[in-house]
Order: structure tokens, then sequence, then C-alpha cells
């Protein structure tokens, strides 16, 4: 390493020497002292570029010629249900501010806030959400009739995830 500078002209020449020393290695800082002296060259890293990923796009295979032409069979009554009544979808859907675990009572030993089919003001509260110790109040976000809980007592929530639906 260079010596240390007695005389300002020889302390900037100090000081280029140590900013070239940054440039040629990967250190982001030197601080140096000598008597009275104190000199700290840094240098800022520039941040990784954000990536921003785009969906891919849908591919569809061309349909196939049909041989022989027979009626598709007509979907389960089941399966119609549940694709009609996709929770997140539905305009009424309250999804959960944060992850954590979802209470539907306030004690074990206690009554459910709500069940469904019953009418709820705003400001109800309908669950309790536990993060990190904290019992956090779900409340309906509006006026209307529980339509659906779509969470059970105990059960890990996700963030965004549909906790139940007013109508």
């Amino acid at each position: 390493m260079a010596s240390t500078p007695s005389r300002p002209q020889s302390d900037a020449k100090f000081v280029r020497e140590l900013a070239k020393i940054l440039n040629d290695t990967d250190l982001t800082e030197i601080e140096v002292e000598h008597g009275d002296l104190k000199i700290r060259v840094a240098r800022e890293l520039p941040a990784a570029p954000a990536v921003h990923y785009a969906a891919a796009p849908a591919v569809t295979a061309a349909p196939a010629p049909a041989m022989v032409s027979t009626p598709a069979p007509a979907p389960a009554p089941a399966a119609a249900a549940e694709a009609k009544a996709d929770p997140k979808s539905h305009a009424g859907a309250v999804n959960s501010p944060m992850v954590g675990t979802c209470y539907l009572r306030p004690s074990p030993d206690a009554d459910a806030f709500k069940k469904t089919g019953d009418t709820v003001k705003e400001g109800e509260t309908i669950l309790l959400i536990e993060a990190m110790k904290t019992f956090n109040p779900i409340t309906a976000p509006r006026s209307g009739k529980l339509a659906e809980i779509l969470v059970e007592d105990a059960q890990p929530v996700e963030y965004g995830e549909p906790l139940f639906v007013i109508i």
C-alpha cells in the first residue's frame, strides 16, 4: 500500500491511489488512519437490475379432426358447480390480509363469531387471524349475508386466500 502523505497535494494523490485499489478489487470501502490523518474512500455498488417476468403465452393445440361424431359427455354436476363457484373470483369474497392461523371463534369453548347464512353488519368480526402471537380481527367490509365461510377453525391461511363471501 502507498505510504501516508504529509502534504495536501500528496493527500489527493493518496486518495486517488485508494480509489484505484477499490476499482481493482472487490472492496467497497477503505479507511486509513495515520496520526491525525483519517481518510475513508467508499464506492456505491449499483443495485442489481430489476427482473420482470412476463407470463408465458398460452399455447393451444389445433383441434384434431374428428373421425367419428360422438356427443361429448356432460360434465359432472359437482364439477360444474365447482367451476361456477370459484370463491376467488366472487365479487363478495373477502381475502386474507396476512399469513397466519384462522380462528372462527374467540376462544376454544365459545361459539363461532358468525355462521354461514347469518346476516352481518359492516365492521362485525367474522373471524380472527393469529400472526406472531397477535390475534387480528377480520371484519365484514360491508353489510349483507354471509354466504359462505371458506376456511375451517385453526386452519393456516396465506395472504390473499379467500376467507368468506358476503352477498
